[in-house]
């Protein structure tokens, strides 16, 4: 999951973690980080909420199993 933090940076946690794994000063380098952590895993759900806080974003990453590839038209 990335989310933006108090301070105004982005966090990268996984969603079983209770801190996160990487801090960045921009969304986009936490997105980055965070893709490639699930890649190493082993794939997973990649979920990013934007500055209120709200989903902006889900994303399955590879090997992970995306239930619907086909309509998943936004990666």
């Amino acid at each position: 999951m990335v989310y933006r933090r108090t301070d105004g940076s982005w966090a990268n946690k996984r969603s079983d973690a209770d801190r996160a794994s990487s801090v960045h000063g921009t969304q986009r380098e936490a997105e980055e980080a965070a893709r490639d952590m699930l890649k190493n895993q082993g794939g997973g759900e990649l979920t990013t909420k934007g500055i209120d806080g709200q989903i902006r974003s889900k994303d399955t990453i590879a090997p992970g199993n995306d239930p619907n590839p086909p309509r998943d038209k936004e990666h």
